[in-house]
């Protein structure tokens, strides 16, 4: 059985169809090509495939030559089907941010169809990571100090910066009755080891020692701290019991309100220098629209609302 494909798209003057096309070739291949028109539409309704019922000015070719101008337009649109599949954007995020990321990396490729890779780390190793030419998109920061460096030097988008979140600094233990509603634990010297992030490479570990300070208490703590290279690490040696308590962020022990098991001390903003967490598109990805969109979802009310469940605050 063979089929007779006819002209019906309105082409530009130039191009215009002036006869049916009369070449005739077998319903086979017309219905193959239908079905990859349909499965490359249903990715992509906008994409515009010439195939099956459309029109090519076959010029007096051979019907064989004709059947072979078919094939390659079906596969010049699949592979303009395959150039406008989502991107996927290389994300670099503080370690306390990690959890909220992953949670709203789901609704981000939800709403756009761009995924987010993801990698996690203290904000200090990360910099340096990007310094040396690590190929990142997007750098979500504990503080906002690095993010402004970034762009000061030349390896952020000038103007990009955005503050997607302000962190809450918490003592933290995994058993339930040693830390007081008040930190009063931290005078009482009834415990091995205090954990806190590298402060040079984290800026919880660096808020860590300034509460210490504040409370007259790093000298005398000082041989009993213990760091963790982020604060990812710096709440597994709480978690893990080996070290009975550490300063930790609130998102990391934060569910439905509360803290969500153990005890903790959520620590007065004032002892510390402000957690604001901000955002920045890094120069590889100034011409990436995802990532331009991931920025933009970051300041939406729904993505707020998402940060603050975890113990952020938002502007």
């Amino acid at each position: 059985m063979s089929s007779i494909v006819k002209c019906e798209r309105e082409w530009p003057a130039s191009q215009k169809c002036a006869k049916h096309v009369t070449h005739e070739y077998t319903a086979a291949t017309v219905n193959a090509l239908s079905q990859l028109t349909k499965i490359a539409q249903a990715h992509n309704p906008t994409l515009r495939l010439y195939w099956s019922s459309n029109c090519l000015d076959h010029g007096g070719q051979s019907a064989a030559s004709w059947k072979s101008r078919i094939a390659l337009v079906g596969l010049s649109s699949l592979a303009l089907w395959g150039s406008a599949k989502a991107d996927e954007l290389r994300v670099a995020v503080a370690a306390n941010f990690a959890v909220p990321l992953k949670a709203l990396a789901v609704e981000f490729e939800k709403d756009t169809g761009h995924k987010l890779v993801i990698s996690a780390g203290a904000t200090g190793k990360l910099y340096a990571q990007i310094k040396g030419g690590a190929p990142f998109d997007v750098f979500l920061a504990a503080d906002d100090e690095t993010p402004a460096r970034l762009e000061k030097e030349g390896d952020a988008v000038a103007g990009s910066r955005i503050t997607y979140a302000i962190g809450k600094l918490v003592l933290w233990s995994a058993k339930a009755d040693l830390v007081d509603g008040q930190g009063g634990v931290l005078a009482t010297g009834n415990f091995k080891h205090v954990a806190i992030a590298a402060p040079k490479l984290a800026p919880y570990g660096a808020a860590a020692v300034q509460v210490l300070t504040q409370l007259g208490l790093l000298t005398a703590l000082t041989p009993r701290l213990v760091q963790g290279e982020s604060i990812g690490q710096t709440y597994s040696f709480v978690a893990t019991g080996n070290a009975e308590l550490g300063f930790v962020a609130l998102s990391q022990v934060f569910e439905n309100g509360a803290i969500r098991e153990g005890s903790g001390w959520v620590v007065p903003a004032h002892l510390h220098t402000p957690l604001q967490q901000d955002a920045v598109l890094l120069v590889r990805a100034r011409n990436n629209p995802a990532a331009k969109a991931l920025l933009a979802s970051l300041r939406t009310n729904k993505s707020r609302t998402v940060i603050r469940s975890f113990g952020y605050e938002t502007e």
